[in-house]
């Protein structure tokens, strides 16, 4: 049987990460993505939710290479009946921090630097409870930590989990789906109509997506999810 979870996250740090990088502004777009989500609730190379990986591929606090191996990492969950969804935010607020360094050149002979000239740069936070809302589809019931870490800073975050009553797939339909979701893991099982778009590395996402195709139905709730959802790769 598939459970649905509808899962929210409330930020207790600022949460950066760079989206887009405007002249030497570098901004956070309060959506979260699915792969960084997978990680974060530490699905990834988990022997609790039997999605280990090979041990060249292994995923640890430390990585020799920083060298993204999503298809490695994400395909056990796909084994496992596992998928999670982009997040959207319920309500947050954008926070601005600026930093900055001086050019400060050391030489053994102690010459007189040349230009000792500041630098500097913003970021576009997230701000502390802020709140963002997503889902997992999953074929059997999954324990989350309460508490995890996101984005550059490794910002904590309160994670509540929500199983939904039960759903049904309908059979083949058009439909709405106003969340996020990774195209690449739809396209291939629906027909997608129209979208918006939201441009953020490493896959864009779309938002509002009028499609055709199955989907769940939540009993006692007007929202139709989209089914046959797996990580794909180019």
């Amino acid at each position: 049987m598939t459970i649905i979870y509808r899962c929210t996250i409330e930020l207790h740090d600022s949460l950066y990460f760079a989206t887009r990088e405007i002249g030497r502004l570098y901004e956070t777009e309060p959506i979260l993505h699915n792969y960084a989500l997978c990680y974060a609730l530490g699905l990834i190379d988990n022997p609790s939710y039997q999605t280990t990986v090979a041990e060249e591929d292994s995923y640890r606090y430390f990585c020799p290479e920083q060298v993204p191996k999503y298809e490695q990492h994400l395909t056990p969950l796909n084994q496992q009946g596992i998928y999670v969804t982009p997040a959207r935010t319920v309500n947050y607020t954008a926070v601005l921090n600026t930093w900055k360094y001086a050019n400060n050149n050391y030489h053994v002979e102690m010459e007189k630097t040349q230009k000792n000239i500041p630098s500097f740069g913003r970021t576009k936070e997230i701000a502390p409870e802020s709140q963002f809302e997503f889902f997992i589809i999953t074929e059997k019931s999954l324990k989350l930590p309460k508490w995890i870490r996101l984005g550059k800073w490794a910002s904590k975050a309160e994670l509540t989990m929500e199983e939904l009553p039960s759903s049904k797939q309908d059979r083949e339909r058009e439909f709405i789906f106003s969340y996020p979701l990774n195209p690449v893991d739809v396209m291939f099982t629906h027909q997608v109509l129209s979208y918006d778009t939201i441009n953020m590395p490493p896959v864009s996402l779309i938002r509002n997506v009028r499609m055709r195709g199955k989907c769940y139905t939540v009993e006692g709730l007007k929202l139709q999810i989209p089914a046959q959802m797996q990580y794909r790769f180019h």
